[in-house]
């Protein structure tokens, strides 16, 4: 049987939040920047539908795992139900201030719908990929605060409060795919991991840049020069697609476990620096 790396002194503590009820939101909310903006927009969209499909993709595995597993699978759907809710709510915003979003659900839909076409064992891998991706962009998110500064303030806490809770429950997944999978030559497992990998980096860098631009298109912003300015907000300043690339990349070296790179302190960091973000009593929650 493979044994789970993750920290025996972790906890994976649900903080029931809630942000920007009744509260104005600029629609250029951060740093009056477009394409800043369209970025994170985007990404919030996946996450009421994708995060709904890594906690039905997860539960269908629950069965049997070790007791701490299933404690943290527990934890894990606390989490993300709740960042699905927050999302509905910014989502809402966005919509609010005139955007069509429905081109970029659909989009999800769809791609959710052709992994669930699959054995329930792709729906895990992909969710295990995706919570990679979501993990290190977390980590980028809370480690350089220019990525937030400029932002309408319950947006900010938004994002800060859900990258601490991905930081936190990035081996969740990871550790139900190697329960599920201990059957497995490491071969066999490494082989899947990096073919489904590849393939959802394929279909998730897709479908971002398609949301980014189709928000973009409704600000009257298109051509050449507007696809010149994401493609250097993402990887050239402030660069949190080449800032990621590292820890992207680690996933592929044998014998990966998301907390070989144990990024507690910054979580800690977090916690301490955006009080105002966590509840009074998040620490014995």
């Amino acid at each position: 049987m493979v044994k789970a790396k993750t920290p025996a002194d972790l906890s994976i503590t649900p903080r029931d939040r809630r942000f920007g009820r009744g509260i104005a939101q600029r629609r250029w909310w951060l740093n009056g920047d477009p394409v800043a903006t369209a970025f994170f927009n985007a990404l919030s969209v996946t996450f009421p539908k994708g995060e709904g499909f890594f906690i039905d993709s997860v539960r269908k595995f629950r069965e049997g795992t070790p007791p701490r597993l299933q404690a943290e699978i527990a934890a894990f759907t606390k989490q993300e139900v709740m960042h699905t809710r927050e999302h509905v709510a910014f989502n809402r915003h966005v919509t609010g201030e005139g955007y069509d979003i429905s081109l970029l659900e659909a989009d999800v839909q769809d791609q959710i719908d052709l992994t669930k076409a699959h054995p329930a064992i792709a729906s895990l891998a992909a969710t295990m990929c995706l919570e990679h991706f979501t993990a290190i962009l977390a980590h980028e998110l809370l480690a350089d605060p220019r990525y937030l500064e400029g932002a309408d303030a319950e947006a900010a806490k938004l994002w800060r409060w859900h990258a601490i809770e991905e930081i936190e429950h990035k081996g969740v997944a990871y550790d139900t795919w190697l329960h599920a999978t201990r059957d497995w030559s490491g071969w066999r497992r490494w082989r899947v991991r990096a073919k489904v990998m590849l393939f959802t980096t394929w279909r998730f860098l897709g479908g971002r840049k398609r949301g980014i631009m189709e928000l973009l298109r409704q600000d009257g912003l298109t051509g050449p020069r507007v696809g010149w300015r994401v493609f250097r907000y993402v990887f050239g300043n402030p660069g949190m697609g080449r800032k990621v690339l590292g820890q992207y990349f680690a996933f592929f070296l044998p014998g990966f476990h998301p907390w070989k790179h144990d990024d507690r302190a910054l979580i800690g960091k977090a916690e301490s620096d955006y009080a105002d973000a966590m509840l009074p009593d998040a620490a014995t929650a």
